[in-house]
């Protein structure tokens, strides 16, 4: 019949009423939303898989050394062990919570468990003194020029902080970049686009054509159009894959979360051996700096106070494991980098099944066919001149820029974990941590201990050094936004896109 009814497809003859172009453009739009969404799927798994590895083999080391003290600390300490018990399940639930992102200054939190273990172990090595909570006070003013437990606090302090930024934030980045994909894939199409993918996919069918294939470049023209606002998430994006592979070198390398996390439970029984070899020097400059306190009228025994023997425990290392891990993971990184620029090739090529681009009788959008127009580059600004997609350039996605923004915030926050800075991992989205790992703590519970504890404190953000260059690097060189920043930034881009409609 004749097309002089068609809305989207060529008006010449057709086998398409109005209602099977109305059906066709419906059945287009979802089919192509879908191609997206099992594109980003395909995403999504890659890096939740890598945060699960990851977040297992870290958990698995933390809970390892928990159990080794657990084990060892009561047959080698006796009562210096039971006595204190819950000063070290303390320090290992602290440990867990700031590798889930709770507000808790790592370093504090470490000083405390040193404070509070100089204090229980000061008085059971000493317990034929009375010793009251004034004079530990005026102990621990005096403890860092004595050191009792030698270099270990300052040097664990030192690689635990270090440890734990680096796999904190690397867990953190993979959650990031699969909720970006996921709400980026989630964004729907313009009715300029919904137009182009129906005269794309089954505009061929209305002109008795339904076998012949698109042209591969006409395909490009359109989906890139479709897709102008994703690809720029490409650079962002890329920052991203490369700050995690720089941390992951890291995790490997200097940081090696292997040899620091798997021997705190080693570390923490030099320390207290330091405390007994160094017993009566310790005590003679603390009676110095402090004065003698009063004989204990109780009295006791000592012996099973002391340590029962050498130090025996060993770390078993899983660095085999760690290896292997940061190798996968770096694998899929770099093949993710150019995922964005790279979807509308991928999706003309395996979901659309477009033609070659040298096949001359291939579906053009009029008429099987060449097509001869050329291919616009990526990105928004790339559309101006697109033959088959009205895009306003001026008229940028806001849901895609404020995942740029995100991708910029955890960018920075792996390049401050790159050079040891601490940073605050409160999420500026509504659901950042939404992919239902668990990692948030929830107000009424940081909100409480936040109350109760010094070392709870926010982390400082760190301003982060210039560099030069890009990657891990170049992205360190990038001032993180603060709340207030990102706040303001959103606003005004609602109050643009409103002005834009």
């Amino acid at each position: 019949i004749l097309g002089e009814h068609l809305r989207i497809c060529p008006q010449g003859y057709t086998c398409c009423t109005s209602e099977m172009e109305e059906n066709f453009a419906n059945k287009s739009r979802s089919e192509f939303e879908a191609m997206m969404k099992e594109a980003g799927r395909s995403v999504q798994a890659t890096l939740t898989a890598q945060h699960r590895s990851f977040d297992s083999y870290f958990q698995d080391l933390l809970n390892k050394s928990e159990k080794a003290l657990y084990d060892a600390f009561p047959s080698m300490y006796g009562e210096l062990y039971t006595q204190n018990a819950k000063v070290f399940k303390d320090l290992y639930s602290e440990l867990r919570r700031y590798y889930r992102s709770s507000n808790i200054n790592l370093e504090e939190a470490l000083n405390e468990f040193w404070t509070r273990l100089l204090e229980r172990l000061f008085k059971l090595l000493n317990p034929q003194y009375h010793i009251t909570d004034e004079y530990l006070d005026c102990m621990v003013k005096h403890a860092e020029q004595h050191r009792p437990f030698g270099e270990v606090p300052r040097d664990l302090k030192v690689k635990a902080t270090r440890a734990f930024i680096a796999a904190r934030s690397y867990a953190q980045g993979f959650l990031v970049g699969s909720d970006v994909v996921r709400k980026v894939s989630q964004v729907s199409l313009s009715h300029e686009c919904t137009r182009a993918i129906m005269k794309l996919m089954y505009c061929p069918h209305c002109r008795g054509m339904s076998s012949v294939k698109p042209c591969n470049n006409y395909c490009l023209n359109v989906v890139k159009g479709c897709l102008a606002n994703q690809a720029d998430l490409s650079t962002e994006w890329k920052y991203l894959m490369d700050s995690l592979i720089g941390v992951a070198d890291r995790i490997d390398g200097p940081y090696n979360v292997d040899t620091v996390i798997g021997t705190i439970h080693v570390r923490i029984a030099e320390a207290i051996s330091n405390l007994q070899e160094n017993k009566d020097s310790i005590t003679s400059k603390v009676f110095q700096g402090c004065g003698n306190p009063k004989i204990s009228t109780k009295g006791s025994s000592s012996e099973d106070k002391k340590r029962r023997g050498k130090v025996t425990l060993e770390a078993k290392s899983s660095a085999q494991a760690l290896e292997m891990l940061v190798l996968d993971a770096k694998g899929n990184l770099t093949a993710l980098k150019t995922y964005w620029i790279t979807l509308p090739s991928s999706l003309c090529s395996k979901k659309v099944m477009a033609s070659s681009a040298s096949d001359d009788k291939c579906w053009n959008g009029m008429t099987k066919g060449s097509y001869l127009p050329e291919v616009m580059g990526d990105g928004l600004a790339n559309q101006i001149n697109n033959p088959e997609v009205e895009v306003d350039i001026t008229k940028p996605d806001m849901t895609i820029r404020q995942q740029i923004m995100q991708l910029k915030i955890m960018t920075n926050r792996l390049g401050n974990a790159n050079i040891g800075n601490d940073v605050d991992f409160q999420d500026t989205s509504d659901d950042m941590s939404g992919s239902g790992s668990g990692d948030s703590c929830p107000d009424d519970v940081c909100g409480k201990r936040l109350s109760k504890s010094p070392s709870t404190r926010q982390p400082e953000t760190h301003a982060i050094p210039k560099q030069s260059g890009h990657g891990v690097n170049g992205a360190s060189s990038r001032s993180l936004p603060s709340a207030s920043l990102l706040l303001l930034l959103s606003l005004a881009g609602i109050a643009a896109q409103h002005l834009w409609r």
